[in-house]
């Protein structure tokens, strides 16, 4: 599973040698696919935050084959932490450069599955999701009555920090390994940052083939770090990986589209003035509509690279037209 352990052990690399393995690799996959990159002259020469559309599984394998071939750049890529359940995709992982995103989502339904060995129910979940949040947000309600009592009376470790009943409310810890591991996931943002590493984020948080609203963690870090944001838009690529199956489907054809560079300059009336912590719970109260704003604008710029069947639905990405993950599934 991903816990704090897991994130702290991440070692990234500038030049990680399981990326270019396995794009010798894919070269050998996509004899029969057409892959077409429009617009990498537009890319700046620092590092940069790469946001694009998630179509598939793999939609990003293709893009980091040809940004290694054509500029020989390498990335840090945002992955769910629910692709670490497993010892071998974990570990793989971990040794191609990706960054396990956590949400407090995620640590309730790794938590109750650890604890009572299944999943909440999506009454429980709604339950517990408002509990958690109302409380990060300074609410000290009760318990709701959807909440299984051993969660609040079982003495144990969550997800690698500890957590005794007598001491500390439920909404109170999650919300503590929450902010733990989002440490974490920062300082390992500054690293790759400073190792030339260029960022690879897909907002939309699930896959789905239009695309659907962004989520607001790109703009918390886009303007923490002051990085400029590359939209690119991805046709076709869930024509080539239709399945799980990580290997291509023969022919198809691949269009990545790169659209003009998102510099923090350039983007004055979102900034902020005082220092903020992303993923915190002061952070999201006070800056909701800076950082929605901003990304609503980054998407909209990667909607206008994508080709029509990729597009936002009529409804802009609200509902689920997108035919994108929902529920307990984005988590485990």
């Amino acid at each position: 599973m991903l816990d704090l352990p897991t994130l702290r052990r991440i070692q990234l690399s500038p030049r990680p040698f399981w990326q270019r393995f396995i794009a010798k690799l894919l070269v050998v996959d996509y004899w029969r696919t057409a892959i077409d990159v429009e617009g990498f002259e537009r890319v700046p020469d620092e590092p940069v935050i790469f946001a694009m559309n998630h179509t598939d599984r793999y939609n990003y394998w293709p893009f980091q084959l040809k940004l290694y071939q054509q500029l020989d750049r390498f990335t840090a890529t945002w992955v769910k932490g629910k692709y670490y359940e497993k010892r071998l995709v974990r570990y793989f992982m971990e040794k191609t450069n990706n960054l396990p995103t956590v949400s407090r989502g995620y640590v309730i339904t790794r938590d109750m599955l650890s604890t009572l060995g299944r999943r909440p129910s999506d009454e429980e979940y709604t339950a517990l999701r408002g509990w958690v949040d109302g409380a990060a947000h300074g609410d000290r309600r009760d318990a709701p009555s959807q909440c299984p009592q051993e969660l609040l009376t079982t003495p144990r470790a969550i997800l690698g920090r500890p957590f005794d009943p007598q001491r500390e409310r439920y909404p109170d810890a999650i919300n503590g390994v929450f902010a733990e591991m989002m440490g974490t996931f920062l300082e390992l943002h500054l690293e790759a940052f400073g190792m030339g590493l260029d960022l690879l984020v897909f907002p939309q948080g699930t896959r789905s083939r239009r695309l659907s609203k962004g989520r607001p963690g790109l703009a918390q870090v886009a303007l923490h770090f002051k990085k400029t944001v590359v939209p690119v838009g991805c046709s076709g690529c869930d024509e080539v990986y239709p399945g799980g199956s990580p290997f291509a489907k023969s022919g198809g054809h691949i269009v990545y589209r790169i659209g003009e560079p998102i510099r923090y300059e350039d983007v004055a009336r979102f900034h902020i003035d005082d220092p903020f912590v992303p993923f915190s719970a002061p952070a999201e109260i006070a800056h909701r509509d800076i950082f929605q704003g901003y990304v609503d604008g980054v998407m909209d710029r990667v909607n206008g690279l994508l080709d029509p069947p990729y597009r936002f639905s009529a409804d802009g990405g609200d509902t689920d037209d997108s035919g994108g993950v929902t529920g307990v599934d984005r988590f485990v």
